[in-house]
């Protein structure tokens, strides 16, 4: 029988995404910086390369979607004990351990279901954290090192919500700071309560 440990490659993917979440947030803060001293050269070339960053972001997600679909999700208490001392060998304890993206679909569906189907972003992710109280871990109320003012769940479900408008969740074409769920969203929620 080949025995493997899919739990460090997972690790190691959350990691990635999380330092490429990190190069995001330190562009954008450089473009503005540019922007406000008047350098709109620069301020373009962070524009840009923040674009491309976010686009490779995106795609090393759909990496870590992959993987995880190829071996699977289900695990137990005793392999999620055996996958934080596999993660903390990798070094940094916080890395890795933060709540996965997809557990936020269902409660930000949920969420907007519950306000009528829009919502201003503050009142929406304020939601969702009441309803993950369960679920979201001690890691996840850490601040972001870009970002010290933003905790990493507030930064995962933004994420989260950018995957959902790709997939047709959410709308994408809401005012900016609202979210808004789509038919499609109200569907998945429907056939998830019914079965």
């Amino acid at each position: 029988m080949i025995e493997n440990n899919p739990t460090n490659l997972m690790a190691a993917f959350d990691m990635l995404l999380e330092e490429i979440e990190a190069e995001i947030e330190f562009t954008a803060k450089t473009g503005a910086r540019a922007f406000e001293a008047r350098d709109y050269d620069r301020a373009r070339e962070a524009l840009e390369r923040a674009a491309r960053i976010t686009a490779f972001r995106e795609k090393a997600d759909t990496l870590r979607r992959e993987w995880e679909a190829i071996v699977g999700t289900a695990e137990d208490e005793d392999e999620e004990d055996d996958e934080r001392v596999s993660r903390r060998d990798l070094g940094r304890l916080a890395r890795g351990l933060r709540t996965g993206e997809d557990a936020y679909r269902v409660p930000i569906l949920e969420a907007l279901a519950g306000m009528g189907g829009s919502g201003a972003m503050s009142e929406v992710l304020e939601r969702i954290c009441q309803s993950m109280r369960g679920v979201l871990k001690d890691v996840d109320f850490e601040p972001l090192a870009s970002d010290p003012a933003l905790p990493r769940w507030r930064n995962t479900a933004c994420w989260a919500r950018n995957a959902m408008v790709k997939e047709g969740l959410l709308k994408g074409d809401s005012r900016r700071g609202v979210w808004e769920i789509s038919e499609l969203g109200r569907r998945l929620l429907a056939e998830r309560a019914a079965g």
